[in-house]
C-alpha cells in the first residue's frame, strides 16, 4: 500500500479547527486525544482514578452487544485520500475493527444535528481489521467533499491517535464574495507544498498553516548545507492566480534563519512531480533578497511583475528555517470558472 496521502493536509488536525466533538464513551481515556498534534507516549506506572494512563481515546470494556463511536468535525472540509488510525501503546486493549463516515453539513452543525437521523452518513472506510500498538494505513479514493466524520470501534477499545489526510476543498463562493486578496498558498485555501529539497528539522507544510509559528518546530526547516546550492520549496496554489502581495516570516528562527531567499511562479497545469516541475519555465518575481532574523517581511507586487501562475518556487540560500510563506493574490477568470 502506498503511503503519499501522508503528505497530504491532515484535514482534521486540531491547529486547523479539527476537533471530537462528541463520544458515546471515552471512561479511560479522553476523546480529545485522539486529535492531539503530537506523537502517543507512554509513562510507565502513571494511572488515573479510572485506571491506566493513556495517550489516546480509550472507551471501558462493553459487557453488550454494539460499538462504541466518536462525532469529528474536521478543521478543513475537503477529499479525503487516506486515515491513519495510530493504536500505538494500545496492545491489549485495543479495537478488533473500525469504519468510518462521512458527511457534508453546511455552518456548524451541533452534536443534535450530526446524531439526528436527517444527516446522511455515507460510507469512507468499511469495516476494517485493526492491528495493536500500531499505525493502520487506510487508503480512501473518496471523491466527495465532506466536513465531519463518525469514527466506529468494534466492540471498544483505545486509539491513540486518528489523522484525515486529503485535499481541501474551500468554500470559494464564500471566499470570492469577501472580495480583496485571498493566501492562494494557504492550506485552508487548498494550497499544498508538492516538493522540497529538504524538510529534516521541519516539515514542509508548516510553511501554510494558519497564524504564526507557535515555536521554532513550527516552520520549514533544512539540515545544515556543508556544499554549494540552496534549498527550496516548490507551493501548488489552492487556485490559479497572480500575486500582489507576499509575506516571509521567518518568526522563531534566530541564528538559523535563511540568509536570502528568492521566488519563482510558474503556470504547470497536469504537471506532479518533482522531476516535471523542475523542467518548467519558471519566471523570478522577487530576486534574492536578504532575510532578517525573526521577522515578518512584506513585499509588494506591481501589476505585471507577476504572470497568472499555478505554482510558486521559494528558494532559501543557503539553507534554514522559515516559519510561513503568505502568497496573496487574486483569483484569475479561469480560475474562478473551475471552481
Amino acid at each position: 500500500m502506498s503511503d503519499d496521502f501522508k503528505e497530504l493536509i491532515d484535514l482534521a488536525s486540531e491547529r486547523l479547527g479539527g476537533a471530537v466533538i462528541y463520544a458515546n464513551d471515552d471512561f479511560f481515556a479522553p476523546k480529545e486525544n485522539l486529535l492531539k498534534e503530537g506523537e502517543p507516549v507512554f509513562i510507565e506506572g502513571k494511572y488515573t482514578e479510572r485506571g491506566k494512563w493513556m495517550d489516546g481515546w480509550e472507551s471501558r470494556r462493553r459487557r453488550t452487544p454494539g460499538f462504541d463511536w466518536c462525532l469529528i468535525r474536521l478543521g478543513l472540509p475537503g477529499r479525503v485520500r487516506g486515515l491513519v488510525v495510530d493504536t500505538s501503546f494500545f496492545r491489549g486493549n485495543y479495537p478488533e475493527s473500525c469504519s468510518v463516515e462521512a458527511c457534508a453539513l453546511a455552518g456548524t452543525p451541533d452534536i443534535e444535528q450530526l446524531a439526528g437521523d436527517a444527516v446522511e452518513w455515507k460510507e469512507l472506510l468499511p469495516v476494517s481489521p485493526l492491528r495493536g500498538d500500531s499505525k493502520n494505513l487506510f487508503e480512501v479514493p473518496w471523491s466527495e467533499r465532506c466536513t465531519h466524520l463518525r469514527l466506529k470501534i468494534y466492540p471498544d477499545g483505545g486509539v491513540a491517535r486518528l489523522r484525515v489526510h486529503g485535499k481541501v476543498a474551500p468554500d470559494w463562493p464564500r471566499l470570492l464574495g469577501e472580495g480583496g486578496l485571498v493566501d492562494l498558498a494557504a492550506a485552508e485555501n487548498g494550497g499544498l507544498v508538492v516538493a522540497t529539497s529538504d524538510e529534516f528539522f521541519g516539515r514542509r507544510n508548516n510553511l501554510i498553516m494558519p497564524g504564526r509559528g507557535l515555536d521554532m518546530g513550527d516552520g520549514w526547516e533544512t539540515k545544515r548545507r556543508r556544499g554549494p546550492g540552496f534549498d527550496w520549496a516548490v507551493l501548488r496554489l489552492g487556485a490559479p492566480g497572480t500575486l500582489r502581495r507576499v509575506e516571509v516570516d521567518t518568526n522563531h528562527f534566530k541564528g538559523n534563519f535563511p540568509e536570502s531567499f528568492s521566488l519563482e511562479l510558474c503556470r504547470a497545469d497536469g504537471a506532479t512531480t518533482a522531476a516535471a516541475l523542475s523542467s518548467l519555465d519558471w519566471r523570478e518575481v522577487i530576486p534574492r533578497t536578504r532575510l532578517q532574523a525573526h521577522t515578518r517581511h512584506f513585499y509588494d507586487l506591481r501589476p505585471g511583475d507577476a504572470p497568472e501562475a499555478t505554482h510558486a518556487r521559494f528558494n532559501i540560500y543557503p539553507d534554514g528555517g522559515v516559519s510561513r510563506l503568505r502568497l496573496f493574490g487574486t483569483i484569475s477568470p479561469e480560475g474562478v470558472a473551475g471552481l
